[in-house]
């Protein structure tokens, strides 16, 4: 600032008297406009207030002064305008900039949810995609057994859960859930705060319809553009969901740890029960997982599951859905561990189960119901049976693993273990697994050669011998020299079953094998005899079945109906089988042996009381394998122990197996009336044969019904006999030839002069009349003295004969002689046939079986005819 200083300023001076200041000096004080005004010293300063003054000055200011300034205000000379305060400045701008910010912001924030939403589809073509279907397999009394399926679990409706279950999830996942639309920015502001203040991610902003979005539609990428496609597609999910049904989608499709997804898989997997029946602190602790499944879940982590389900309480609580002292009450006490379900050997028949399922029903696309035959008591004591015997026996005999196959003589499964722990390892060694089965297959060798005739005295020689460079051995070492077969088959002599096999060829045993129930490809070979080509234990254990049951032949079965969640029936088991297997004199010589093997040979320590026993030992080389498969009238049950890597072991089938199988079959047949083994008779019983073209060899077709023709005969007798289905029962019995009443109870004969058309049935005697006016005999349903040509091979020249009817029921009649012909057995074929009576007579059958009593014919014998 320049200062002008006059002579009068200095010190001493005296002050001049005022004189009055000329026109210029008038003028000099009175600025330009626009010009700068400086303060001069000796005048009044503007800084001062009213009534003060500078030192030395008068009370009046000078002639021609300016006006006082007003009261309050200072007086600012003219041109000198006060300056702006920088605060306000400040303020200002950083509003402004504030604004510019958020608006940019807000454009880019647009542009970003623009460019990623573009990626997506179009969204009329969003749609939920369907839950991975589940199979629930239930025992044959309902209790569940196991769920299979991706998710291990079947979907849960959110009003079939208690009140406390999805409350649970909303107040320790998302506690605004039930108020936002699909992203929470009070959610997302707090968590921001809370990282800021941790200098680290703490936990995660999604809500519950985001998560729910990524795991629909997403993938789980920690990326800008996969947030911002969530948040877009969480807002359209709250547009067309309820959140009843959004939460619905998350608690059934959410993972749980331990390869649980879905709530109900959860409550199956840590508790043992439904989610609907999940209580308030389990509820709590399934919430308490989510944030981390692996860390949190009870199984690997009891201590932090605790503390979560602590959290989750207190968060219940805190929002009003519990009481703080419901919460307390609801805490497990940590000093208490939490009891998880442990998947037992049931686990192994939900996993046969599954496998089944595209073969019964194909592809599966939505949940579905599995009723099977398992009684889940009998698998239980059939798992702790095992694995009792196993850790008792197993460090002493050198073996660790052991199967078990129990069924009803008819071939439904009631209990199957397949190895010793589920939760260790999962393969099957009743199904999956295929050993040898060693002297469990002799009973199939014997069968073949008590099927060309032997019996279970004829006597056969145990010595050493060579076929063809296969030199057969007894396990002992030791020869008995001449023994019965029946001594053979209970006390397992390697070398008489394979003399057998030999004489009857290998390929009849094959045969002899496939047709009781070993569906496993076998090979043509002398050893077979032995039991060396490889089968499963529930193929071997069913095609034992036909021994206990009177001869018929079985197919294994675990699945008795599977339904639909709605209810429909989409397989449902039929009670059809392969049939008779086992002539009835057959099966009485088999039963004999098989119960002399339990009472006196390998088996005795398959003895129960009050039941017929039968049944067979096996162990293979050098102990690898060790069996005992037998039977009751009630019941066949198998039993394999060893070791996975086939290593030797000092076991054999008439030590622990048998043992297992003893403990086994008392439980399992305790409370039920003992009785024999059936023998097997043909009496009553009709078989269901197509009619064959003789001359072709070709099944004929009924030409009304575009169907094979069938025919009924006796099973007992093999011959065609006349049938009528019985309208009570549906079932098909026969006609008597002698009186034309149906045998059985229930049909309703017609009476005499009906239709035949007009119902089913036949008259009780006499002729009826047809609407025709025609009689009809009974016993045949021909018109009476109608001829019938029909056709019947000579067995000498093998052509067709020409024979006829009478028409009453009788033998056809030979044209040449007039007299009946009669049925034989057709050497070439097996088949019965009509022939004359005169010139052809019935072919004689060898004997091969030993005289009753004097001289006896050894099998060696029998095979090289001495």
């Amino acid at each position: 600032m320049d200062f002008r200083i006059s002579a009068d300023d200095r010190v001493g001076a005296q002050p001049k008297k005022a004189s009055k200041p000329r026109q210029t000096a008038k003028a000099e004080a009175k600025p330009r406009k626009g010009a700068r005004v400086e303060p001069s010293l000796g005048q009044a300063s503007s800084m001062f207030s009213t009534g003060e003054r500078p030192v030395g000055s008068s009370g009046n200011g000078p002639k021609g002064g300016g006006k006082p300034p007003r009261r309050g205000k200072a007086s600012t000379p003219r041109g000198n305008k006060p300056r702006k305060s920088r605060s306000g400045g400040f303020l200002m701008g950083l509003l402004w900039w504030g604004f510019a910010a958020c608006l940019w912001g807000g454009i880019a924030v647009i542009g970003i949810i623009v460019y990623y939403g573009a990626q997506l589809p179009s969204s009329n073509t969003w749609a939920v995609p369907d839950r991975p279907p589940n199979i629930r397999i239930l025992a044959a009394d309902g209790s569940l057994i196991s769920n299979r399926g991706q998710t291990g679990g079947e979907a849960v409706t959110y009003r079939e859960l208690p009140y406390y279950v999805p409350a649970a999830i909303i107040a320790s996942e998302d506690r605004r859930f039930m108020s936002h639309f699909g992203v929470d920015p009070i959610g997302m502001a707090s968590v921001v705060l809370e990282m800021i203040k941790a200098r680290g991610v703490t936990r995660g902003a999604s809500t519950i319809t985001q998560q729910v979005a990524k795991n629909l539609f997403l993938t789980p990428d920690q990326t800008l553009g996969r947030k911002v496609q969530e948040a877009i597609l969480a807002v359209w999910l709250e547009q067309n969901y309820t959140k009843e049904e959004i939460l619905e989608l998350y608690m059934n499709r959410v993972y749980f740890g331990a390869g649980a997804t879905g709530i109900e898989a959860a409550a199956q997997t840590y508790f043992g029960v439904s989610a609907r029946n999940l209580s308030l602190g389990q509820a709590a602790m399934l919430a308490g997982i989510l944030p981390a499944p692996s860390a949190y879940n009870p199984k690997s982590s009891p201590e932090r599951a605790i503390e979560r389900q602590r959290l989750s309480l207190n968060a219940m609580a805190s929002e009003g859905y519990i009481t703080a002292e419901e919460a307390t009450a609801a805490q497990i006490d940590p000093n208490q561990s939490v009891r998880t379900r442990v998947a037992g050997s049931e686990s192994y028949v939900a996993d046969w189960v599954e496998s089944l399922m595209t073969a019964y029903i194909g592809d599966i696309e939505s949940d579905v119901i599995v009723q099977t035959t398992i009684d889940y008591k009998m698998q239980k004591d059939a798992e702790f049976i095992v694995r009792e015997q196993v850790a008792a026996e197993g460090g002493k005999r050198g073996f660790t693993q052991g199967a078990l196959v129990a069924m009803d003589v008819d071939g439904k499964v009631r209990a199957m273990v397949g190895g010793v722990d589920y939760q260790k390892s999962q393969y099957n060694r009743a199904v999956t697994a295929k050993r040898q089965p060693g002297s469990t297959f002799k009973p199939f060798v014997y069968m073949a050669a008590m099927e060309k005739g032997y019996t279970p005295d004829t006597l056969a020689e145990d010595a050493q011998f060579d076929y063809n460079g296969w030199s057969p051995r007894n396990a002992s070492g030791k020869y008995a020299g001449t023994v019965t077969l029946r001594q053979g088959l209970a006390y397992s002599i390697n070398t008489i079953a394979a003399r057998l096999a030999i004489d009857v060829t290998p390929q009849a045993v094959i045969d002899v094998a496939t047709r009781m129930g070993i569906s496993s490809e076998l090979i043509a070979v002398p050893s077979i005899a032995l039991g060396t080509q490889e089968v499963n234990l529930l193929e071997l254990t069913s095609a034992y079945a036909p021994f206990a049951n009177g001869g018929m032949g079985v197919i294994p079965n675990v699945i008795t109906r599977i339904e639909s969640k709605a209810g429909d029936v989409l397989y449902e088991a039929s009670d059809a089988g392969p049939g008779r297997v086992v002539a009835p004199d057959v099966l009485a010589k088999m039963d004999d042996m098989l119960r002399t093997a339990v009472e006196v040979g390998t088996g005795k320590r398959a003895n129960i009381g009050g039941w017929e026993v039968g049944g067979k030992t096996g162990t293979t080389q050098d102990a690898k394998d060790a069996l005992f498969i037998g039977f009751t009238s009630a019941m066949v049950t198998g039993v394999w122990l060893g070791n996975d890597d086939a290593t030797k072991t000092t076991l054999s089938g008439g030590n622990v197996p048998a043992t297992i199988w003893s403990q086994f079959m008392t439980k399992a047949l305790a409370g039920k009336q003992a009785a024999p083994i059936p023998g097997g008779s043909y009496e009553g019983q009709l078989v269901s044969q197509p009619v064959v073209d003789p001359n072709t060899g070709q099944v004929i077709i009924d030409p009304n019904t575009g169907q094979p023709q069938v025919q009924y005969v006796d099973a007992a007798t093999g011959l065609p006999v006349q049938t009528v289905t019985d309208p009570a029962t549906g079932q098909v019995v026969q006609i008597d030839p002698n009186t034309g009443q149906p045998i059985g109870a229930g049909v309703q004969p017609l009476q005499s002069g009906q239709d035949l058309t007009a119902g089913a049935g036949l008259p009780a005697g006499g002729l009826i009349i047809d609407a025709n006016g025609q009689q009809i005999d009974p016993t045949t349903g021909l018109p009476v003295g109608q001829i019938v040509t029909d056709q019947a091979i000579d067995p000498v020249t093998g052509f067709p004969l020409q024979a006829q009817s009478n028409g009453v029921g009788q033998a056809p009649i030979d044209p040449n002689t007039g007299l009946p012909m009669v049925l034989v057995i057709d050497p070439a074929t097996g088949q019965q046939v009509w022939v004359p009576s005169a010139p052809a007579q019935a072919p004689q059958q060898i004997q091969q079986q030993a005289p009753a009593n004097d001289n006896p014919r050894t099998l060696m014998d029998l095979i090289f005819g001495n």
